[in-house]
């Protein structure tokens, strides 16, 4: 694409808009939304809400996870057009547990100009207002209901060094609680912030097990963030027990016992005694 046509096409503007309080909308952010022909929005009559309230008469485009792939195109053949396009989500800054990078990539791709447009953002708001360490942290979105892959990153969310923010839906809320203070010490410090900016908001801090308790016998509601507390030790990396299994075996194959082998290998890899043990004791 030659740099003619580049400066005629339009601009995708990714779009930041308030969790709640329609105050956090930015002035930059009410300009562009009052300015571009076309709004891609996750829930039309949601956005429309906000653009009334500023006075802007946009096309509306619906742009979500089950959109149809056409939808993209759609919005690529506007932008080749000329016409600049505002992409905003529900609540907070697009691109962020939404569909919204794959357009941004897309339109990337395309060699289209995609311009930020910064504002309210749930998981920066949690962490100013949580007062837990913030100059690092892990950010998990939404967990997958069950399976493998849950039980991995509740793994990784309570043996991590720093404080992990992870968004979850409000009847799914005790059972996360529970499940984090099964896995990591009751009585670690945690934080949930709820119905950020809105009219009902609430920042609850206590224990995993104190949480779990409360939100089980008081059902919440809203949109829910919730800040778990680091370890503050450096996270081990995961044991390759393939490679374990293997050394047991040579140790094994040159005379030693296994309860020396159980000894040297502990020893050298940092892991608990008894999966060790374990691993030892399984070989034949």
């Amino acid at each position: 694409m030659d740099a003619g046509s580049v400066a005629a096409s339009g601009t995708l503007y990714v779009v930041a808009t308030p969790l709640g309080h329609l105050g956090d909308l930015t002035a930059r952010a009410r300009e562009v939304l009052c300015g571009v022909p076309i709004v891609a929005a996750e829930d039309t009559r949601h956005t429309r809400k906000l653009l009334t309230h500023i006075g802007a008469t946009p096309r509306l485009l619906s742009f979500h996870a089950h959109s149809p792939p056409t939808r993209v195109g759609q919005i690529l053949e506007a932008l080749r057009a000329g016409s600049d396009v505002a992409l905003v989500s529900d609540a907070g800054t697009p691109g962020i547990s939404d569909p919204g990078a794959s357009l941004v990539r897309t339109v990337r791709n395309a060699g289209l100009p995609v311009v930020p447009i910064p504002g309210a953002s749930a998981v920066a708001a949690a962490l100013s207002a949580a007062g837990l360490p913030a100059d690092r942290f892990l950010f998990l979105g939404f967990l997958p209901r069950k399976g493998a892959e849950r039980r991995r990153l509740i793994e990784r969310a309570t043996t991590e060094e720093w404080t992990t923010v992870i968004f979850e839906a409000p009847p799914r809320l005790p059972a996360l609680l529970t499940e984090l203070a099964a896995v990591a010490e009751p009585d670690r410090r945690a934080v949930v912030c709820r119905e950020l900016t809105k009219v009902h908001e609430e920042i609850r801090e206590g224990s995993l097990a104190e949480l779990a308790d409360h939100y089980a016998a008081t059902p919440p509601r809203g949109e829910i963030t919730v800040l778990l507390d680091g370890t503050g030790k450096e996270r081990k990396p995961p044991l390759d027990f393939d490679a374990l299994r293997s050394e047991a075996q040579a140790l094994l194959g040159e005379g030693l016992s296994r309860r020396s082998v159980v000894g040297r290998l502990t020893e050298s890899s940092g892991a608990p005694r008894n999966e060790i043990y374990r691993l030892v004791m399984e070989l034949r």
